[in-house]
């Protein structure tokens, strides 16, 4: 979801919905919304089809399904989603308010949701952060997106019904098997391989830190999957579709991974949101997170090359599909995301390098 404000109209029916059937169900099931409702798309979001719906009291909300077509099964999750923001509705982790969720699927042909509208708006690259965050609130921005993210690894997931989100156990270690069967699975689509891929992998194995305790981690926790208010605050997290249970730390450095520094080498793609001046370094907030969890942060490189080595077996199989015409290219830069694989490499080689000489 990019915004939970407009970012175009458009006068054809929903696409993905049977707005009859839709209206008939939150009639039954919805009592703070009074169709006829008028719609308006919400771009962004994962492809998720994602509306602004406004009844006949003017009352706003979003109504949010999976894409058309074929899924993977863990794919485009509204039941987790709804679950998660059910559940984290009632803790200091700002959500969209819970409204209804429709598990029978006859309905539309697929699960939906939906919450309450938020007035915010999410940055994707410098260019938002120059139009929505004048200099004076970019620390409080920073500030609150990484006081949100400890807030949500302070809550105790069996405290709150999300216990049973996921496997508690070897957070990291199932990933790093995980993404490893995806690099090696790729390598001949791609036509690439790089020896890092491999003796990183194994680094990380052979080093696993000792998990603490279990949290509830977003997964892709960053300034495009929150929306931040007028007064550079984090107004609500979104897009929880990948979240489960797992190790917090490596929540935060994927979070500081995204958090761009304009010293940082050029970007790949989009110059992101944080590379414009006024905003708080990395070691700041990860000191910032430090003090508000109590949490020990001397194996940070760790999770830092981590996150890094994830994202280059991300990545590689994308530029895989890409380059066995699985998708379509037109308009994609392969040299680009050819050089984001490597530099991932290169950027997880030297967190693990700093780790070293500590």
């Amino acid at each position: 979801m990019s915004s939970n404000a407009p970012q175009s109209g458009e006068a054809a029916a929903p696409t993905g919905y049977d707005v009859n059937a839709v209206e008939a169900w939150i009639r039954d099931n919805v009592p703070a919304l009074k169709p006829p409702l008028a719609w308006t798309r919400l771009e962004g979001g994962h492809s998720n089809l994602t509306y602004l719906i406004v009844d006949t009291q003017g009352n706003e909300a979003v109504i949010r399904r999976p894409p058309m077509g074929e899924l993977l099964p863990k794919a485009h999750d509204m039941a987790r989603e709804w679950t998660l923001i059910s559940a984290l509705g009632k803790t200091p982790v700002p959500v969209p308010k819970a409204l209804g969720f429709c598990e029978d699927k006859s309905v539309i042909g697929a699960q939906f949701y939906i919450m309450g509208r938020i007035d915010g708006r999410p940055l994707y690259n410098a260019e938002d952060t120059r139009r929505y965050v004048p200099m004076e609130l970019r620390t409080t921005l920073a500030h609150s997106f990484f006081d949100v993210l400890a807030d949500l690894h302070s809550v105790d997931p069996d405290a709150v019904g999300l216990g049973d989100l996921g496997k508690r156990d070897d957070y990291i270690g199932r990933q790093l098997k995980t993404w490893y069967r995806s690099w090696n699975a790729s390598i001949e689509g791609a036509k690439l391989d790089d020896p890092r891929a491999h003796a990183l992998q194994k680094y990380f194995l052979d080093n696993l830190p000792e998990q603490g305790p279990v949290r509830v981690v977003h997964g892709d926790y960053g300034l495009h999957n929150t929306l931040i208010g007028a007064d550079g605050k984090v107004a609500a997290v979104v897009d929880w579709e990948i979240s489960t249970l797992g190790d917090p730390l490596a929540d935060l450095a994927y979070a500081l991974n995204q958090w761009a520094e304009p010293t940082d080498p050029p970007p790949v793609r989009a110059t992101p949101p944080t590379t414009e001046p006024g905003f708080p370094s990395r070691r700041e907030m990860a000191d910032r997170y430090a003090a508000r969890t109590g949490r020990d942060l001397s194996r940070l490189d760790y999770y830092i090359g981590f996150n890094r080595w994830k994202s280059a077996a991300i990545v590689h199989g994308v530029y895989s599909r890409y380059m066995e015409g699985k998708k379509s290219s037109a308009g994609v830069d392969l040299a680009g995301l050819k050089r984001g694989i490597l530099r991932s490499l290169e950027q997880s080689e030297q967190a693990i390098e700093r780790l070293e000489k500590r």
